[in-house]
């Protein structure tokens, strides 16, 4: 196939442009090609995965082994939506398996893996946005509805405390505590309505790491060993350096306390990477937008309950007794305005926040103009 420029674009080239792995699997199960995005699926470089057959990539019994033999038999292509393929080196990943034959290489098949993930966190990330929405509209009314009769009871509270007896003011004290705590929840809450802009430029978002990191380990992540993994090659986040701070000390301090105090081999890891393929289309508009910048905060805690995992970043969700459900949802709403998207994945002892930004290419990106 000639391009304009007058070279030719061989198959090899448009398979490695394909975001989704896909590889050649043989008659006899051995792997006889692989794409870029399959080597990154896997963790294995093409040469290596030559050495491989495919039932050495997943786990016996898996529905993809099934999926490559009814095709063999059949002759014809069959797709399977939303499959769990667990694999050794990936860990646990629900895709979209395409698989079809060879018509030139009898039992031969070419297998296509489109990970779910992806597509989910576009949808999830719309429900994050829309749940701040609704906060913000909650967040105003409170402030104005609840705060100022607060102000008055508090009032009070102190004016009894004067004339009670000793054994009374413990009383009065509980009602100025109380208030007090109502007022710092919707102090909270009102972030959600600052709809002010921020100033943005570049940020070195290892910079932001570290300095997060340092905040951590003086203080409640004292106990726990933390690990750094960054790409030093990374360019830029056009951004805002303190909300960015305070999207991942949320994380790091979310993770610490998922670990516990009481945890002797508490690990978090931070790392940062290069993922191209993943574009997110910017609400209202047509502007589809790359988000290869991934940021990630991990630790080794025993992970987010199944039936929560959905509604992780909705507000008021929370797993602490004496949490509030605001962190998360403050983290979802400052990426979402950076136009970003979090994720989470969890497993017992392997659960990972995923941050995905865009390049700052010295102008504002149309998601983080107002």
């Amino acid at each position: 196939m000639a391009d304009r420029t007058g070279g030719f674009t061989g198959p090899e080239v448009v398979l490695n442009a394909l975001p989704h792995a896909v590889i050649t699997v043989g008659g006899d199960g051995d792997i006889l090609d692989a794409n870029v995005a399959a080597e990154a699926f896997f963790h294995v470089s093409k040469p290596m995965l030559r050495r491989h057959r495919l039932s050495d990539l997943v786990p016996f019994g898996s529905p993809l082994l099934s999926l490559v033999e009814d095709v063999r038999v059949r002759r014809s292509p069959v797709a399977e939506y939303r499959v769990d393929l667990g694999t050794p080196r990936t860990g646990e990943r629900v895709v979209d398996i395409y698989v079809s034959p060879m018509p030139e290489d009898p039992g031969s098949v070419v297998v296509m893996l489109q990970e779910r993930t992806i597509a989910d966190k576009m949808d999830r990330q719309l429900t994050h946005r829309g749940a701040a929405r609704s906060v913000t509209a909650l967040a105003a009314m409170l402030a104005h509805e609840i705060k100022n009769p607060l102000s008055g009871i508090r009032g009070a509270a102190q004016l009894l405390e004067q004339s009670v007896e000793d054994q009374d003011r413990a009383l009065t004290r509980l009602i100025c505590d109380e208030a007090d705590r109502i007022v710092k929840l919707v102090d909270r809450m009102e972030v959600f309505a600052d709809e002010r802009p921020v100033d943005r430029e570049p940020v070195n978002i290892h910079a932001v790491l570290e300095h997060v990191k340092r905040l951590a380990v003086s203080g409640f992540g004292r106990n726990i060993r933390f690990v750094e993994e960054y790409d030093p090659s990374l360019p830029p986040v056009l951004g805002n350096r303190d909300q960015l701070i305070q999207v991942f000390l949320n994380l790091v301090k979310n993770a610490a306390e998922a670990i516990g105090p009481e945890a002797t081999d508490g690990e978090i890891q931070l790392t940062t990477a290069f993922r191209p393929g993943v574009r997110l289309t910017v609400p209202g508009t047509q502007t589809r937008i790359g988000l290869p910048l991934e940021f990630c905060v991990r630790d080794n805690g025993p992970g987010v309950p199944s039936d929560l995992l959905p509604h992780l970043f909705d507000p008021f969700v929370t797993t602490k007794p004496t949490g509030t459900g605001l962190g998360l949802a403050l983290v979802a709403k400052i990426v979402g305005d950076h136009g970003g998207i979090v994720e989470c994945d969890s497993q017992p002892r392997r659960t990972t926040f995923r941050v995905l930004m865009p390049i700052y290419t010295g102008g504002r990106p149309a998601a983080a103009r107002r």
